[in-house]
């Protein structure tokens, strides 16, 4: 485990796609198109990585209009570097983005993977079901 006193350090600034592929591959996502992900990353309306050691051990970003509709994506960090508040932190980060850039009433929306919805919900995330629920599809 991290010790608690490590330094690290939340930039504003695009992973590389060889960071995002590591810590991606890291928290047990899957595999990763570098095509893809290059172009993704690239679209993106905001991101942050977290650096510690000279190492990105963390990352965070939004997409999304940019206005009105943000979607969070991609808060993770290496599993050795969890637990001590750092992916509070991300969040905290990108939430303070939205609320400066949206225009009016926002929609913000993600996917928590399974077992972190408690996480979310502190940042004020709620299931909507059954009355509203999100779907999704993927296309390969």
């Amino acid at each position: 485990m991290l010790n608690k006193q490590k330094q690290y350090e939340i930039i504003e600034r695009r992973p590389t796609v060889l960071e995002h592929k590591t810590i991606w591959e890291a928290v047990g996502w899957g595999n990763v198109n570098i095509d893809m992900t290059e172009r993704s990353i690239a679209n993106s309306v905001y991101t942050v990585v977290v650096v510690c050691d000279d190492q990105v051990v963390g990352m965070g970003r939004i997409v999304g209009d940019g206005a009105m509709y943000y979607y969070i994506q991609d808060v993770a960090i290496l599993p050795e570097y969890q637990g001590i508040g750092i992916g509070k932190q991300v969040m905290e980060k990108l939430m303070n983005y939205i609320r400066y850039h949206c225009v009016g009433a926002g929609f913000v929306g993600l996917f928590a993977s399974q077992g972190k919805e408690p996480f979310y919900e502190q940042f004020g995330f709620k299931d909507y079901s059954p009355g509203m629920t999100g779907m999704f599809m993927v296309i390969e």
